[in-house]
């Protein structure tokens, strides 16, 4: 044998070691929670305070300004709000206390159920339907469990 066969068949039976010895079939099966929480968010935004040159300009700006804020309200609850604080003491007194807050998520699926304006402040609601987000999920970020596994020899 020339040291290319013995290479070939040397390459061969070292490839033939790494394949499993037995070849599996795994089917899968979705999970779907048990329930399915609805929930709502209130964003509020005042309108005179706007930048605008009319008023209609204002209402518009106001009516974004309290999407944003429902959105905003919505990721708190469902990511929770990341709090940071310091303080600072001399001679044991207190003489600067700093408190700041922040949020950071994505919302998929909610959608607006009623904005409406009262006095000078407009008011959005918003509604976040977790079996709407479930489906969403579903297509990209399948939840699934394994249902069976056949082995074959």
């Amino acid at each position: 044998m020339t040291a290319w066969h013995t290479l070939v068949v040397l390459t061969a039976v070292l490839a033939g070691g790494c394949s499993p010895l037995v070849n599996r079939h795994v089917e899968y099966a979705p999970v779907k929670p048990d329930a399915f929480p609805v929930l709502t968010a209130v964003g509020y935004a005042p309108i005179s305070v706007q930048h605008g040159d009319s008023n209609e300009h204002k209402m518009l700006q106001a009516m974004k300004a309290s999407k944003l804020d429902a959105y905003r309200e919505l990721t708190e609850v469902v990511y929770g709000q990341k709090i940071d604080a310091t303080n600072q003491l001399r001679a044991m007194v207190l003489e600067d206390e700093h408190l700041s807050s922040s949020v950071k998520g994505v919302i998929s699926g909610a959608r607006v159920i009623k904005t409406y304006a009262i006095d000078d402040v407009y008011v959005t609601e918003l509604e976040l339907d977790f079996e709407q987000v479930y489906h969403l999920y579903q297509n990209t970020q399948p939840r699934q469990t394994i249902k069976s596994v056949r082995y074959y020899y």
